[in-house]
């Protein structure tokens, strides 16, 4: 099934947003409102600190997210989870992962649950930030996991363990790599067990028993090294108990073909042609910003001639992903659940890519 490629005009995107009342002017200094729940800028010295707001949004001053002025730290694996922010540990497989949480005051047992994956910063607080509107809005218990990079590389982290002893040439300070196909070394993790992806649904069963919820499945959002992250969730795992997967801005991609090799393929993973049909009904959004397609458009962007086949921007990179899975997906007369959409006038920009995550699917 062929699913068509929407474009998303930045007129079209900011009406639904203001119309949903989600993302509008929520930027209000609290003057002598009841006592509540307030939000503030995260400490960086601007002229807005310590001022608190009413609703999450923007610091007006300096642009951050603004944070819950109250966050609450549980420790490892809590038995419940309090109304607004916190942050408590879970046990992982190398080390233990930050969960960074905001329970908002509508969410009820039926309520929605998303998990958040940030990128190469693992900066969990502001890509938890980036949801409270619609948290607020929609009830939607968000939770963005953090995990330490000394204890997970790029091995472990972006390509999820399906390959370890990775070795390539670090270029400290460079975000954009250019590199011989031959300066990457590695080998392939046969032990499935402790590749990333059934963390996912180890925290959505931990998040289900901590709040009461009665959902049966979660939603997962990851941008730049979260996105890919999930759609090698998407291959690798689809058996996850996770029913809306959304890709945003990733660097690079693993294809659907089970003849091309690591690190851009999926031969020798064990995975073979049920793993791929199952996996080309998963429902993926693959989310691409329309200006991040090029050197300059931020973040960390690999070259190498095997990964440039993809294209050389991260737009270009995710529409021939997702036509990598409408030919497979014709090959093997499958179903094809994934979507393309491209979000105009944005580049590698977390936030914005997260607003328009939200509006698809809440």
């Amino acid at each position: 099934m062929n699913v068509e490629t929407r474009v998303w005009t930045r007129r079209s995107f900011m009406s639904g947003l203001l119309i949903g009342g989600l993302w509008g002017c929520q930027h209000r200094r609290h003057m002598g409102l009841a006592p509540g729940e307030r939000f503030v800028c995260p400490p960086c010295g601007c002229s807005m600190q310590g001022v608190t707001f009413d609703e999450p949004g923007i610091c007006p001053a300096c642009g951050m997210l603004l944070t819950p002025d109250k966050e609450t730290t549980l420790g490892r694996s809590p038995r419940s989870l309090p109304t607004g922010g916190g942050v408590f540990r879970l046990p992982g497989r190398r080390a233990d992962i930050e969960v960074h949480f905001y329970r908002p005051p509508s969410f009820t047992a039926d309520s929605p649950i998303l998990i958040v994956i940030p990128g190469t910063g693992r900066n969990a607080m502001p890509y938890r930030n980036a949801w409270l509107s619609v948290a607020r809005a929609k009830g939607v218990l968000v939770a963005a996991l953090h995990y330490p990079p000394a204890a997970y590389d790029f091995a472990a982290y972006h390509m999820g363990g399906v390959i370890r002893d990775l070795e390539f040439p670090a270029i400290e300070g460079e975000s954009v790599l250019h590199l011989r196909d031959e300066d990457i070394r590695f080998a392939l993790n046969p032990a499935r067990e402790t590749w990333l992806f059934s963390d996912f649904d180890r925290a959505f069963d931990h998040l289900k028993r901590a709040t009461g919820s009665r959902r049966p499945s979660y939603d997962l959002f990851g941008h730049s090294a979260g996105a890919q992250i999930l759609h090698r969730l998407a291959l690798f795992h689809p058996s996850s108990r996770a029913n809306r997967v959304v890709a945003a801005n990733a660097g690079f991609y693993t294809m659907p073909d089970l003849d091309r090799a690591p690190l851009t393929g999926m031969a020798g993973t064990g995975i073979d042609e049920d793993g791929l049909r199952q996996a080309l009904a998963v429902r993926l959004t693959v989310l691409v910003g329309g200006e991040d397609d090029g050197d300059g458009a931020g973040g960390v962007l690999l070259h190498t001639p095997t990964v440039d086949q993809q294209g050389l921007g991260r737009r270009s990179r995710g529409v021939a992903f997702f036509r990598a899975g409408q030919a497979a997906a014709k090959r093997l007369g499958v179903e094809f659940r994934w979507q393309l959409h491209t979000v105009t006038n944005v580049g590698h920009d977390f936030r914005r890519m997260s607003e328009a995550a939200a509006a698809r699917l809440y």
